[in-house]
Formats: structure tokens, sequence, C-alpha cells
């Protein structure tokens, strides 16, 4: 569009003098939609709806099968209660026996419902051992119950185990890879009961931000009244923005969520500076800003070396011994050539990293200079540590 504009100006003889201005003008317009399109978030990449949630589903198993890498029941009791229940329903008294198998493993299982999953519908589970067992592979995982947070159970999980890692050894040696007590069912539970939510029944909504702000919560509710053409929408708190829905918006609730959560919007976010000072990783948001400040960084570094030479007497001589002479060598670094810097007020976040670049700073002595410029206050953002 931008070109077609340059185009007819370019034809008419009267409008050469303005040919360079149109130019310009027409790209930088061109240029600023295509940063605004890019620096815009759509809804669903920030936002939550209500009820459309995962939930979180727990349960306690055993795995047959193992190739003797299972628990030992005299140093994991529970596992050898669990085994002998589970044979008392089968039909199986074991009552009088005493369990020797190291091919049974204590495991619990965890899974992730996603949201309005139906009933008969299949969910991938993870296993994990909870005894003394070293290898899950090769193993089934017998009937589990899943239950929720209410205690009651939303699916029943059974299948053969699929693990990443492998453990192998000899008497030796013994290598093991990746975590073999560990392993995952594809499609290993099914659906026994839904999760109670009608969606279209709902007169209100709440939209929950996932990085709460208040600029943001506005500027998501600004975006729904101008997408609908009426205020539905309003912040009620930094992390929440609650939609009022009368009978006409509710006919088809899927199809108007749908085109919220496509709504772009520009989040805000507080100015913050991450330090985690075990690893030496430093994220600095792109809204930090540093007032004028002169950053100097230098360490004294004294090596000392010794270097002893043996001395001797000269040949046939009568009174001479040999010693052993010390030799010093003391050198002092104290990094006379590294200079000082000034950063001048309101430097971007590239100016920031370029300035303390330019010092030779590595992420250690960067972290300490991030905090020294932040008791100067001088920093115009938090710094949070991990």
């Amino acid at each position: 569009m931008a070109l077609k504009i340059v185009q007819q100006i370019a034809t008419h003889s009267k409008a050469k003098s303005h040919y360079i201005a149109a130019v310009f003008v027409a790209l930088s317009c061109l240029f600023w939609s295509f940063d605004a399109a890019n620096a815009a978030s759509r809804v669903k990449d920030i936002a939550e709806f209500e009820g459309i949630r995962d939930n979180i589903l727990v349960g306690y198993g055993l795995v047959v099968g193992l190739n003797g890498t299972g628990d030992s029941l005299p140093n994991s009791p529970f596992t050898e209660q669990s085994l002998t229940s589970m044979l008392e329903r089968l039909g199986v008294n074991t009552s009088d026996e005493t369990l020797k198998t190291k091919n049974v493993a204590a495991v619990v299982v965890t899974a992730t419902l996603p949201p309005f999953q139906r009933q008969g519908t299949k969910i991938d589970i993870v296993v994990s051992s909870l005894g003394d067992a070293t290898n899950l592979m090769g193993g089934t995982l017998v009937v589990t119950p899943l239950m929720a947070a209410d205690g009651e159970v939303y699916a029943v999980a059974q299948g053969t185990l699929t693990v990443a890692g492998f453990a192998a050894g000899g008497a030796a040696e013994s290598i093991t890879r990746g975590v073999p007590t560990t392993a995952r069912v594809v499609n290993g539970a099914i659906v026994e009961r839904e999760l109670g939510f009608d969606l279209a029944a709902l007169t209100s909504l709440r939209i929950s931000l996932r990085n709460p702000d208040l600029t943001t919560s506005r500027r998501i509710a600004a975006a729904i009244n101008k997408y609908i053409g009426t205020t539905v929408a309003e912040p009620s708190d930094p992390s929440t923005v609650i939609l009022n829905l009368d009978g006409s918006q509710r006919e088809n609730m899927v199809e108007l969520l749908a085109d919220i959560e496509q709504l772009q919007v520009n989040p805000d976010q507080i100015a913050r500076v991450v330090i985690d000072e075990q690893s030496g990783i430093i994220v600095i948001g792109s809204e930090v800003r540093v007032d004028t400040v002169a950053i100097a960084q230098g360490n004294l570094t004294v090596r000392i070396t010794e270097t002893p030479q043996v001395s001797q007497p000269a040949p046939f001589s009568e009174n001479g011994e040999t010693v052993v002479v010390p030799r010093t060598n003391i050198e002092v670094d104290d990094d006379s050539d590294k200079k000082l810097t000034i950063l001048k007020e309101g430097v971007r976040l590239q100016d920031l990293v370029d300035g303390l670049n330019a010092l030779g700073i590595g992420p250690r002595d960067m972290i300490s200079i991030l905090q020294a410029i932040k008791a100067a206050g001088a920093l115009q953002a938090d710094i949070e540590l991990m």
C-alpha cells in the first residue's frame, strides 16, 4: 500500500518536490504498524478464562513385571502391604506366606485432566517410583484410580510403561542415563467422570491475567469493549477482568470467547532485573532504565611464585656446602587497563548491556554491579533474586 502511494505521487510533476517526504511518511507508517503488531499479544497468550483450566490427578499403584529391579520388600513395607491387599482382592490368600519378590514396585501416578474432557477419553500419565526400585523398564501398571483434590476418582490408569532412561552395570562399573525410575504411559488413563461446569449458563465470566498488571488489565477490558461495541468488560484488580454478559451475548459463548481470545493487546510489565546468583544468569527487562552513573570495575590480584634454586660450592672446595636458595617472584595486577564508563540518564537495555560489556565484565561481576547501581538509587527497576 505504501509503495502504491509513492508511485502515484511520483507520476504528478507538480508533486515531485514532495516525493521524498512521502516516501519517509509512508514507510515510517508501514514500519510503525509492523512493530506495533509484533509488540502486541493475543488475549489467550496472556490471560485465562474462568473454568477453562487443567485439573491435577494423583493416585497410588503397583508396577509388576520388573526384571528383578523392583522394591525390596523388607525395605519397602508399603509395597508388601499393597501387594498383599491386591492379591487378596483377586482371591489369593497370602496371610501366612512371606513374600520375597523383586518384580514389584510401588509408584505414584500423576496426570493432568484437561478442561471439558469427556467420559471415555484417554489422557497421558506419569509413573514415579516410591520405594527403592532401581528401574521401571518393562513394567506394567495395574489398575490405579486417579483422584482430584476433592477426593473423587476422575480417571483409572493402567498400561505398559515407557522409560526414557536406562541403567546397566557389572561388578566393577555401572552407568545410568536419564531417570529409569520415572516412566510415562501415553493414553494410559481413561476418564471416568466429567467435571461439572456449564460455560453457556454463566452471566459473568472472569478473565485472569497470567502476569497481574493494572495497565494490562485495563487494556484488555478496553479491547473487549471496543470489539463488542458496548461496555461489558471492566478490570476489577490487576489480575482480573470481569466480563458481564446478557442473554443475547450468551447465545454462542464458544464463538464469543474464541473472538475475544484473538484480540491483540500490548501487555505492560514492571521494570525488573532477575538474578540467579547460583548459576550467574541475569535477565533484564526491556523497561529497565538507568540514571546517570559512572561505573568502574577492577580487582587487585597478587601472584606470588616460588622458584627455589640449588646452589653448589665450587669444585674441590673444602668449606662449601650445597644449599637451596629461595627465589620469589611477586606480580601485582590492579586492572589498570579497565576504564571508567559513564552511563547517561535514561539509557535503554541495549545501552546498559553495551556499557557493562565495554568494561569486560562477566556475569558474576555484573550481578554485583547491578546491585550496587540499585543501592545508589540509579537503577529504576526491581531486582529479584532467585
